[in-house]
């Protein structure tokens, strides 16, 4: 007998009233309120559940994370500031030297993921450090993690080159390792400035991806014109590989400094390769145009990438205070703009990570939130933290606070 839930008077998106049926963990029915279908043929009776008009959205997407290196949850570590701006090299060295006397990763990573499923995220992409350093490691711990969490949020692993490839030696035979153990996607990670081989790091990180029938997704910090041409090597690579929809470039500072005709060429270049943009707006640099890349096709998505680690202090593992952000910093007052916002946590997320069965819809995985907001502007306005977050129909956090583990 299949199990059922009924609920009612869900405010939708659209602003309209509904009564949502979950029948074994997906929605089976999307009425009008005080119109749910009966219960089908072979359900027990239904469990109710009144909402009393909350808006009801999909569970948030977290697109972007670093299980293995967070200190979320561990004893505070003082920001190391970079001796001369920043210097994704020096950066590393902070972290190793971080790392070494930090609390268990598999810890850690509990932590951060708790915080990030209290606050809605059901959907999450880690990138994973890879490195003749610390070899599968990393990896071997997070897998492990995964597992164990499996039935609260759904996780892809990136296989992290955070040392460069050519640079260590023996990364590239790691990341083929990585994959083989479970990692989804291939990393990289600043060809042209850290490698200083942008053809070399690429043919690599292809090849590995083509290998497995993984996904590419590649940190690129580099900005204005030499970042912009490792975008444009990147989505030919993407379009001449028939890839369209399964390579990211996360970060892409470059886009944010360069003309808009110029980016007006890079967005009509990366829409038709089908490569996505991950940015999380970070306070001290340029970021992709979100209006603009939106406009011209673009699948822009963002995560909260590092929390409270080497990087930097800040982070809350919220993607409703993620889409407040990225509002604020690109200048979003109007609704359609909150609205754009908040589809890029949601939505737009879904689409770059591949996820069949996401949103409010017949079909798809119950996984979702309500929250008391008369709509979808006003949540992203406001960041109400007073949200119960629904996986496959059942609570499993309310108020920030893991109900089931």
């Amino acid at each position: 007998m299949s199990e059922q839930t009924i609920f009612h008077n869900a405010k939708l998106a659209d602003g309209l009233l509904a009564d949502l049926t979950v029948t074994s963990g997906r929605f089976s029915a999307v009425a009008p309120a005080g119109k749910a279908p009966p219960a089908g043929e072979g359900a027990i009776d239904p469990i109710i559940i009144d909402l009393d008009g909350q808006l009801v959205v999909p569970a948030f997407v977290e697109g972007h994370i670093h299980l293995d290196t967070s200190f979320y949850g561990d004893v505070w570590r003082p920001h190391i500031p970079c001796t001369n701006g920043f210097d994704v090299r020096e950066r590393v060295a902070f972290q190793a030297q971080n790392l070494a006397a930090a609390a268990p990763m598999a810890e850690r990573a509990k932590n951060q993921l708790e915080l990030c499923i209290g606050n809605g995220s059901l959907a999450m992409r880690s990138h994973v450090m890879v490195d003749a350093l610390v070899g599968l490691k990393h990896v071997e711990t997070i897998l492990a993690v995964r597992e164990k969490y499996r039935d609260l949020i759904d996780i892809q692993l990136v296989a992290f080159p955070q040392n460069g490839i050519l640079s260590s030696p023996g990364t590239a035979e790691l990341l083929d390792e990585a994959l083989k153990l479970g990692c989804d996607l291939v990393g990289g990670l600043d060809p042209a400035s850290f490698d200083r081989d942008v053809k070399g790091h690429l043919d690599v990180v292809f090849a590995l991806a083509q290998k497995h029938g993984a996904g590419v997704d590649i940190h690129l910090h580099d900005g204005g014109t030499l970042g912009l041409f490792q975008v444009e090597e990147i989505a030919a690579r993407a379009k001449a590989l028939g890839m369209a929809g399964h390579v990211v470039v996360s970060h892409a500072y470059g886009l944010g400094d360069i003309p808009a005709n110029v980016l007006a060429k890079a967005g009509a270049m990366l829409a038709a390769a089908g490569v996505a943009i991950m940015t999380n707006a970070p306070g001290n640099h340029a970021f992709p145009p979100v209006a603009a890349l939106r406009q011209a096709g673009v699948t822009v998505f963002s995560g909260s990438d590092n929390i409270r680690d080497s990087w930097w202090p800040y982070g809350d593992g919220d993607m409703l205070s993620r889409a407040n952000m990225i509002g604020y910093r690109s200048g979003f007052y109007e609704d359609h703009e909150l609205a754009a916002a908040f589809d890029v946590v949601t939505h737009a997320g879904a689409k770059a990570l591949g996820l069949e069965d996401y949103g409010i819809v017949v079909g798809a995985s119950a996984d979702f939130i309500a929250m008391p907001a008369q709509h979808v502007p006003e949540a992203v306005v406001a960041v109400p933290k007073d949200r119960t977050v629904y996986r496959r129909g059942r609570a499993v956090a309310s108020g920030g606070t893991i109900l089931a583990r």
